[in-house]
């Protein structure tokens, strides 16, 4: 069983920091074998929240939420990721769901948008969202732009 906790980065731990950002470095950085600046700033902006999913007190899914203005225009959702032990459990659905949920509560009916790996398109389009531009490279990785109005969620 997953648990989830919502925080603004003020109100992590020490220890919940270390774990969302080993896991996004041991993802996005080591597995993906792609060199970017994973600490934009970002993660402290005012509005931001984190999302933290556990299970057996081990850190096994994260995404943040982004406040309108902060990367795009609108709210998004970022740096979405679920550790290889658990892919394919539908846990990333599950992190996606908790997601947008929380969204919706901080900011509700919002346009969301995401620059999703090209490879996700049809897991965002199972969720509502609708793929916005052409494909475009991010750090060398085929990216599309995406969005989803909240009142369909």
């Amino acid at each position: 069983m997953t648990t989830w906790q919502c925080l603004p980065f003020e109100q992590l731990t020490t220890h919940q920091l270390y774990d969302l950002l080993k896991l996004r470095s041991d993802i996005f950085c080591v597995e993906q074998n792609c060199v970017y600046p994973d600490l934009d700033d970002h993660d402290r902006a005012n509005n931001v929240y984190h999302l933290l999913g556990y299970a057996n007190n081990e850190l096994v899914a994260y995404l943040r939420l982004l406040a309108p203005g902060v990367t795009y225009d609108n709210v998004s959702i970022g740096r979405v990721v679920v550790t290889p032990n658990q892919r394919k459990s539908g846990l990333g659905h599950q992190l996606l769901r908790q997601g947008l949920a929380h969204a919706e509560a901080i900011w509700p009916q919002q346009l969301i948008e995401i620059g999703a790996q090209q490879y996700l398109v049809d897991f965002y389009q199972s969720h509502g969202f609708t793929q916005t531009s052409e494909m475009y490279l991010e750090d060398g990785i085929p990216h599309v732009d995406m969005q989803l109005l909240q009142e369909l969620v």
